[in-house]
């Protein structure tokens, strides 16, 4: 027999028969005719060219437009499995608002020596305008998105919290019709969770946490940098399908003590802005004055309770790398459980034994920067050529404190649909939750982003990775 496979394959275990989760799915593969499963392939290419699910990669020429390629095999996840993952997804979103409302207000947490004073005071991402202000319900972090890698049979890790904007949820609901459409025969072999609800309860969970001067049903909008944004394509899908406009700062000013958007009939207040602009571009009076992106005094207006703000301003601090090395502490400080999800081991460089380690082992660890993202300005250790390491050193030495190192970890892997047929590759997976002083809702399954090259283990659809649907299963 052959040996055990290295990393754990979410398909076949660590064996040459498939897991139960995926046994249905392997009897109907096996029916399949190889060639016409990349025929629907190519025809579900073609679908999402037509719908225009494209995104520009920074740094590339407005032309350069790419599809972020989609694998027809879906990833099956057990209703046992994800009832784990949903507990500690909800306990994680508690704890994060707690940890904003507490930073931005009697900062406990320091107070009690659990986080270091200077790790919240000289982080780019705390924003003193912040400070007392406290949004309807202590919400802060209205959508969060989860990056969680799996090592194991039941062993699940947190890689890193999207606090911010996250983004890549409307992937995983075309991911989902598009499955459907293709292979309508599997959803009656099946019984899949749906995820198509989640534009119903996005709004109503926003809805939910609207100003005190709302009284009436509330008018969201989605805040759009514009056209020439990588995650354009989701800004205008997600307003379209909660039934919501989608403006521009050009489009909204403050008006009487309110933020009001321009339509047909006037400029019209809004209650909730769904923004999908980051915090330095959000308001030239108060942040960035050269920003044409934002609205001037908008941050006034909701200091004074005039506007809810999703996510608030502010909440970066909470996915900062730095931080996440400190959330065990932090899920139990503020919920007085132990946390339910792993974190992955993280060496802050900012303290010299950790940065000797790092740099002593720098090439069996990835290093990522603490405020990227997207896979940029990180480098995985195993597979970066010795000028990369030499470089990279010298980055770390320069400026310690922009960087944590991380243990490269064995990430399972699900089949897609190779030229040889399946072949197994690296995923990881961002569930959404949506947050509101009425609770916390999680979508089952999320998006996940699988590594198409072989051996890869960066998913990043700007490095190139792509894209499977995420199947969690009724019972």
């Amino acid at each position: 027999m052959a040996d055990a496979p290295k990393f754990f394959d979410e398909m076949y275990g660590r064996s040459e028969t498939p897991r139960p989760p995926y046994q249905k799915y392997a009897e109907w593969f096996s029916g399949e005719d190889v060639n016409n499963l990349r025929r629907k392939s190519a025809q579900a290419e073609a679908l999402f060219r037509l719908t225009g699910i494209t995104f520009n990669v920074y740094g590339m020429d407005e032309e350069d437009e790419r599809l972020i390629p989609f694998d027809i095999v879906p990833r099956i996840i057990t209703a046992k499995e994800w009832a784990t993952l949903e507990r500690g997804i909800d306990q994680r979103v508690r704890a994060i608002n707690s940890f904003l409302h507490d930073i931005y207000h009697r900062q406990e947490i320091i107070r009690a020596g659990r986080i270091p004073a200077e790790m919240i005071a000289k982080n780019d991402a705390f924003l003193p305008q912040m400070i007392g202000v406290a949004p309807p319900g202590n919400i802060y972090t209205h959508i969060v998105g989860t990056d969680l890698v799996r090592t194991g049979e039941n062993e699940f890790y947190v890689l890193e919290d999207n606090a911010r904007t996250p983004s890549g949820v409307s992937y995983m609901l075309e991911n989902r019709e598009t499955m459907l459409h293709m292979f309508p025969e599997l959803f009656t072999k099946t019984k899949v969770r749906g995820v198509s609800h989640y534009p119903r309860s996005l709004r109503r969970s926003l809805s939910a946490c609207c100003p005190p001067c709302c009284t009436q049903n509330p008018t969201v909008a989605v805040l759009t940098p514009g056209i020439h944004n990588s995650a354009y394509f989701e800004h205008a899908f997600l307003a379209d399908q909660m039934g919501v406009e989608l403006v521009e700062g050009q489009d909204l000013r403050v008006i009487e003590g309110r933020v009001a958007m321009r339509t047909t009939k006037g400029y019209e207040p809004i209650d909730v802005l769904y923004r999908r602009v980051d915090d330095d571009y959000l308001d030239p009076m108060n942040f960035n004055p050269e920003s044409a992106l934002g609205v001037p005094g908008i941050m006034d207006v909701y200091r004074a309770g005039g506007i809810t703000i999703a996510n608030a301003p502010g909440t970066g601090i909470a996915d900062d790398k730095a931080i996440y090395s400190y959330m065990p502490e932090i899920v139990e400080f503020y919920t007085g459980e132990k946390a339910i999800l792993k974190n992955v081991p993280t060496y802050r460089c900012s303290e010299a034994d950790s940065l000797q380690y790092v740099l002593d082992n720098l090439a069996e660890l990835v290093v990522k920067e603490v405020h990227g993202s997207g896979g940029y300005g990180m480098l995985v250790g195993p597979a970066a050529s010795k000028k990369e390491l030499s470089d990279f050193r010298s980055k770390l030495e320069q400026n310690p404190t922009s960087y944590i190192a991380q243990p490269t970890l064995s990430l399972s892997t699900v089949p897609i649909l190779a030229k040889s047929g399946l072949a197994p590759r690296h995923v990881d997976l961002r569930p959404f939750a949506l947050a509101s002083p009425k609770g916390i809702e999680i979508i089952p399954g999320g998006l996940t982003r699988v590594a198409l090259k072989k051996g890869s283990l960066v998913v990043n659809s700007s490095q190139g990775g792509g894209t499977k649907d995420t199947w969690v299963l009724e019972d």
